[in-house]
């Protein structure tokens, strides 16, 4: 449509108008565009009549000014919509409440940005209609971004991953399913069929038959309706007609259909039809006002039609648009309007655009409709800073025969909830999936059980299920020869899986590669992705560049990379004994040994007569306590606080390593010992051995991309016979496969065997598209089948074997290593510095205290080094001795008490080497 060809047939309708300033006691006029046959339409214009005769019945509400709403019937048309604006802005009109629909409020939006003219809607609620862009409309009800994100939000509460859209075609339906696409993004789920209708009221019944049909055949159950009263009515009648209001399916609507509920009184009869949907509808918290405007409503209304909320926006929103007015007169303004200068000089033909004027006070009653708050019908009213209004939040209605039940509630606060949202305001956000609830819903069919949300299209098509064309490892899946049959363990447990689902699986299994060598595993899952295939079913890993394309289910089996090479027997030797130990945890444990003697003999030295004597007869106590304690058998005593403590310590070490040593003995003397020049992934890395691995897995992209092995390194291998004369050969060090095929290969080959352990962890699950819905009951069936012992049984018929007795003797022989014991190490020797910590101080400070240092600093000088042999000689000191001496030397003091200080320091020293080689002598004679 051109605006310009539009502005011209209306300036020729139309005689050039006065600009002027209204004086008080005039008429305030605002505008109104309505379509009035339509229910929101007839609804709005008596709320609004009603809201009218409100505000004049109080004068001094606009300061003697009296309201005027001139109401414009669009009737459905866009055209006649914009006719009716232009109209509006030819007057003395400051607003215009409306319009209708968000095809005109886009073409309008334009006209109120460059004439300051504030446009108001709570029915036009596209939300592509941005502030930023459009700062003179403005939107008087929560628009449908909340609705949507509802919508989302129960999608995801049941547990849906698909929907499919309905829609009119227009801007606000269609911008209104864009942003549901997105809020189901934000959940996981998606959009996987948009259905448009043509706009109201051009949908005809064939169109909605031809796009139903088309749903009926897809697989998506979840169909959320958003239209307009008569179409959507109109849909649901075809429906019913399609069997399409049965079990299984799920219908959620916007608040259209709530709006004829609550208006039409009796509804027509296409909404019997209506059994069992879920519907929204704006939510109006309760109060005293609300509940007198319902009693008045009968009135109002003289019975023609019911309210619904739109009702009481249309009421509140004159309201709010009163409100700014006295706020703008209070402020001093007056309402005037002036020529536009850029159109002045712009004419020719019959566009004279000099007549349209712009209204001055425009952008401060625009601030001020912004800055209103009040509270109204529909509760507490303002705007946020994005200007949404506060609060947004739905019912949630469930239609039933006889009526509707609520089964909850949505605000964009707490999310879904049985309480209304009101009362939630004051606690703290959560929107936690756990505190999301909603009644028992009457689904349609009259079930209450949540239906599945999609089921396998009843058109004819089986799964086209891709599965590994093998030509090794046949008994994981293959194909018997001559047949279009395939068998295999892999295959059992899919059938089993899809006997346990509570509907059908129309299937056919499809090989994948040539027959002559393993397909690639990637190229496979692939081909998902292109729809070559709609699952894969085999022995694919669970790898993550496959589930970056694909969704896999529940692992049925663990798998994982190991190493298998080449064993010999182990032969016993006269040096077994040494073999639990590495040479390092020897080497740590007798110099522990010596240690922990060491330090009893330094604590229990001075007390304790076993710890003395001769320097020989000290050294062999100090060796014969440390490895006595081996065997818990020592002999001495120790009577320290601290060499109890050490001593305690270290026999509960010696108790470890005695224990692991008997352990690891008795392993190697008992078990059969394989040995190998590789010792695990490790030291294939560091080597520079050639390593095999099998053809199609994706071991190779693994060792060469995780690992950093050169892609010249790796070998590739097809089959276990390839595989055993690769390493029998030497044209390989060793291979690394995953761990079910190993355990095959194993049970022929006892020559070979896994060295280390598992160096990743995965499994092997059944591949299908991305959200698939199937992966997830499939994962289900799965479990099932671990917990009843039916997959254990599917198991032991396809890959039970012999083994032999030298499988997994990986780390079984492997030597005790520090690092298994270092912390019991560190403990004990943590305790041992601790013990002579304190055992020094404690020594050092009876030194000081029984040898006080001289304050003469040139004595002081000269008597360092005698001083640190009286403090050796004073450790070395049995208690008792020192403390007879201590006692003997103050007597002497007393009786030399006159003599100088330098004969007492002479006298001093004498006495020490007296008593010094008083002890010796009893040292030898003890000896003796």
């Amino acid at each position: 449509m051109n605006l310009a060809w539009l502005l011209s047939f209306w300036i020729l309708c139309t005689s050039s108008f006065s600009q002027g300033a209204l004086s008080p006691g005039g008429t305030v006029n605002v505008g109104a565009i309505f379509t009035f046959s339509s229910i929101n339409g007839r609804v709005a214009k008596i709320a609004m009549e009603a809201a009218e005769d409100d505000i004049n019945s109080d004068p001094s509400l606009l300061g003697g000014r009296k309201l005027s709403i001139n109401m414009h019937d669009s009737n459905f048309s866009g055209f006649l919509g914009i006719i009716g604006a232009l109209q509006f802005l030819e007057t003395d009109t400051v607003a215009v409440i409306g319009p209708q629909t968000a095809v005109m409020a886009h073409v309008l939006s334009h006209l109120a940005n460059e004439l300051q003219v504030p446009f108001l809607s709570f029915t036009a609620l596209d939300p592509t209609l941005s502030p930023l862009q459009f700062p003179y409309f403005i939107q008087t009800a929560p628009n449908d971004l909340f609705q949507m994100t509802a919508i989302a939000d129960i999608v995801s509460y049941y547990g849906w991953s698909e929907v499919t859209a309905v829609f009119n075609d227009d801007d606000q339906n269609r911008n209104g399913i864009t942003v549901l696409g997105d809020k189901l993004a934000e959940r996981r789920c998606k959009i996987s069929y948009k259905a448009a209708l043509p706009p109201e009221p051009k949908a005809t019944r064939s169109n909605i038959q031809d796009e139903l049909a088309k749903i009926l055949g897809m697989e998506s159950r979840v169909i959320v309706l958003n239209t307009f009263s008569k179409t959507g009515l109109l849909v649901f009648d075809v429906a019913k007609a399609l069997g399409m209001m049965e079990n299984g399916f799920v219908w959620i609507v916007t608040s259209w259909l709530s709006t004829v509920i609550d208006s039409a009184s009796p509804l027509p009869t296409t909404a019997n039809s209506i059994q069992g949907v879920l519907a929204l509808r704006p939510h109006t918290p309760d109060s005293k006002r609300k509940r007198d405007f319902i009693s008045r409503w009968k009135q109002l209304s003289n019975g023609s039609i019911g309210l619904n909320p739109y009702g009481l926006y249309a009421y509140d929103t004159v309201w709010l648009l009163a409100r700014a007015l006295k706020s703008f007169f209070d402020q001093g303004n007056t309402i005037s309007f002036t020529n536009d200068s850029r159109l002045g000089g712009i004419g020719g033909g019959y566009l004279n655009l000099g007549a349209l004027s712009i209204f001055d006070g425009g952008s401060q009653l625009l601030k001020n409709i912004l800055q209103t708050s009040m509270t109204g019908l529909t509760g507490p009213f303002r705007f946020n800073p994005d200007r949404s209004i506060l609060h947004p939040s739905y019912d949630i209605i469930n239609v039933l025969e006889t009526g509707y039940q609520q089964v909850g509630y949505w605000s964009n606060y707490s999310g879904l909830s049985v309480v209304p949202p009101e009362t939630l305001y004051g606690k703290a956000a959560n929107r936690s999936s756990s505190s999301q609830h909603l009644q028992s819903v009457v689904w349609p069919g009259g079930t209450t059980a949540r239906p599945r949300g999609w089921v396998f299209p009843n058109n004819g098509k089986e799964l086209q299920i891709g599965i590994p064309n093998r030509v090794s490892y046949r008994d994981f899946v293959s194909k018997v020869n001559g047949t279009d049959m395939v068998q295999g363990y892999c295959i059992d447990v899919f059938l089993a899986a899809i006997k346990l689902l509570p509907y059908a699986v129309p299937h056919k299994f499809i090989p994948f590669g040539d027959g002559h060598k393993n397909p690639t595993y990637y190229d496979l899952v692939y081909k998902i992705t292109t729809r070559v295939f709609d699952a894969v079913i085999g022995d694919v890993a669970i790898v993550t560049n496959r589930t970056k394309i694909v969704d896999f289910t529940q692992p049925y089996i663990e798998s994982g990379l190991v190493v298998v090479a080449p064993v010999k027997k182990r032969n016993s030797n006269a040096w077994a004994f040494l073999r639990p130990f590495s040479p390092l945890m020897w080497a740590v444990t007798a110099m522990f040994f010596l240690i922990v003697g060491a330090v009893v003999w330094i604590l229990e030295h001075r007390i304790n007569d076993e710890f003395r004597g001769p320097p020989r007869k000290q050294l062999v106590t100090i060796l014969w306590f440390s490895f006595s304690t081996l065997f818990f058998s020592h002999r001495e005593n120790t009577v320290s606080t601290l060499g109890r403590l050490v001593l305690i310590i270290w026999l509960f070490v010696v108790l470890i390593i005695n224990s692991s040593y008997t352990a690891s003995l008795t392993s190697i003397l008992t078990v059969q010992q394989l040995s190998s020049t590789i010792k695990g992934i490790d030291s294939l890395i560091t080597s520079n051995a050639q390593i095999g691995f099998q053809v199609g897995s994706f071991a190779e992209n693994y060792l060469n991309e995780e690992l950093s092995i050169a892609k010249t390194r790796l070998v590739p291998l097809g089959s276990p016979e390839e595989y055993a004369d690769a390493l029998k050969n030497g044209t390989v060090a060793a291979v690394v496969d995953e761990r079910p095929y190993v355990d095959l290969f194993l049970s022929e080959h006892c020559e070979f065997s896994i060295i280390g352990q598992e160096f990743t962890r995965s499994g092997w699950g059944f591949a299908f598209p991305r959200d698939s819905p199937l992966a997830i009951d499939m994962s289900t069936a799965i479990l099932q089948l671990s917990e009843n012992g039916e997959l254990q049984n599917i198991h032991n018929k396809w890959l039970q074997r012999k083994l032999c007795s030298s499988q997994d003797i990986g780390s079984s022989a492997d030597q005790l290593q520090l690092q298994s014991f270092w912390g019991l190490f560190l403990i004990c020797g943590i305790a041992c510095l601790l013990a002579l910590l304190i055992y020094f101080c404690t020594t050092f400070r009876q030194f000081s205290r029984h040898f006080p240092e001289e304050s003469d600093s040139s004595v002081q000088s000269r008597s360092r080094s005698k001083r640190l042999q009286t403090f050796l000689s004073f450790a070395d000191d049995k208690v008792e001795q020192w403390k007879k001496s201590k006692s003997k030397r103050k007597r002497e003091d007393e009786l030399s008490n006159r003599s100088g200080e330098g004969s007492m320091s002479v006298n001093r020293s004498e006495r020490i080497q007296r008593d010094i080689s008083q002890e010796r002598e009893n040292g030898d004679t003890w000896l003796h």
